[in-house]
């Protein structure tokens, strides 16, 4: 951002000042498209370093985040989500550096072909230009953004909630020391400088041409917001509802380890099991010990009849519960006969995000990941490896549930599009 930008500040007028956002943005998406991959990864270098270097910086700002966010009443779940450690801080410059690492997809020729005229036709990954990104609680999103938009040759617009606003702030100060030590725009990674709410509503209609596309990184209100109202393309997944199915076939061992940590691990992100479903041909033997095991470790089990009968803390479910993404220790459990029935339920209830298998039979398992139509499936692992690190992408922009371009976690790969290049020697169309 430039100083002119930072000194008008939130009291200017704000569809101008958006606006001159995007022209800058739309500015340095070309440059930042043309740039080499050497000027890129060192920028990502000077990235790392800066995050590193800062790490205490960016932890006093994040505890002024935290400590507002407490004294307004946030949830357990929201303070997790907000909060940065210095092992948060570390696994974020170890993204980056991944990032830097992973091959980039701009100019990676995916297809070429000869026709019979003796033209060669190739098909190109490029940038998508503009991105702009509209996230609430998790500050680590400013870094995971800009790093992945960096990478792929895009520009990005970060807009970042309320409750993180400082952290977003200390974190954004170390990208744009790594795009002016690689001698790169600036305006390349942007943060809005405002806690302004008609900021998002500016984005969301695109600044006349400004933006390419946007991804929205949090709740169900504010997706729900952007796919009704964005004018440009979406990346995005309402919720996650996601399942967890243990089926008759399941090692009880390995079934609570991996329960506990799809559950449990962190109960607000996205990933997080929100329904067990245990087959009724073992839930004599597992159901009992994968509850007690819940309601031990601190989660609340909202249960059908069969699972209150084997646990008096067990609450009763609603119809509501089992379209509900919880974001806190709390999960629906429920008895089904076999696979198809755990199918059903997911087809039926279920968000396209992320759904795990636990099974012993090969076959079972071959056919839950053929047939649950997620953009994740599992079989014997947690479903808090929904993770654009964890994939080896080094981070995401977000998880896609959607089927149009990207699906599952966006990284740089997934921020490309592709152009067709076509080499002639004088060919001319009868």
């Amino acid at each position: 951002m430039t100083a002119s930008l930072k000194a008008v500040g939130v009291s200017a007028d704000l569809p101008a000042l958006m606006s001159e956002l995007a022209a800058q943005a739309r500015v340095a998406a070309r440059a930042l498209g043309l740039a080499s991959t050497a000027q890129k990864n060192q920028a990502l270098d000077a990235i790392e370093r800066a995050i590193r270097a800062n790490a205490a910086a960016i932890l006093k700002a994040n505890a002024e985040d935290v400590t507002d966010a407490r004294a307004s009443g946030a949830t357990s779940a929201f303070v997790d989500r907000l909060t940065l450690t210095q092992a948060r801080v570390d696994a974020m410059a170890d993204g980056v550096r991944v990032v830097r690492e992973i091959d980039d997809p701009v100019g990676r020729i995916t297809e070429s072909w000869q026709r019979p005229n003796g033209m060669t036709i190739e098909r190109v990954r490029v940038p998508l230009g503009v991105v702009a990104v509209i996230f609430e609680s998790r500050p680590n999103v400013c870094a995971d953004a800009g790093v992945l938009c960096l990478k792929s040759g895009n520009a990005v617009i970060l807009r970042g909630g309320s409750d993180s606003f400082r952290s977003c702030h200390a974190i954004h100060d170390c990208l744009v020391q790594g795009l002016r030590e690689a001698g790169l725009p600036e305006a390349a990674i942007t943060l809005v400088p405002t806690r302004d709410r008609a900021a998002v509503g500016l984005l969301l209609s695109g600044l006349n041409g400004g933006i390419d596309v946007i991804v929205p990184r949090g709740g169900k209100s504010l997706v729900a917001r952007v796919e009704a109202e964005a004018r440009v393309p979406v990346f995005a997944h309402l919720e996650g509802v996601n399942h967890v199915y243990v089926d008759g076939a399941a090692d009880l061992a390995m079934a609570k380890s991996i329960v506990l940590n799809a559950k449990m691990r962190r109960p607000g992100v996205c990933g997080a099991a929100e329904t067990l479903l245990v087959d009724r041909a073992s839930a004599s033997k597992t159901l009992k010990p994968l509850v007690e095991m819940l309601i031990e470790a601190g989660c609340e089990v909202r249960g059908d009849v069969a699972v209150q009968g084997v646990d008096a803390r067990v609450k009763p479910a609603t119809d509501d519960d089992w379209d509900t993404e919880y974001e806190d220790a709390i999960i629906a459990a429920r008895v089904v006969d076999g696979i198809s029935d755990a199918i059903d339920h997911i087809q039926r209830h279920g968000s396209h995000h992320t759904d795990a298998i636990v099974t012993e039979d090969s076959k079972t398992a071959a056919r839950f990941l053929n047939e649950v139509d997620s953009a994740i499936v599992l079989h014997n692992a947690s479903t808090q490896f929904a993770d654009g690190g964890e994939f080896g992408f080094g981070a995401e922009i977000g998880i896609a549930t959607g089927k149009f371009h990207a699906r599952g976690p966006v990284g740089a790969e997934q921020l490309t599009s592709f152009k067709y290049r076509v080499h002639g020697t004088g060919q001319t169309r009868p």
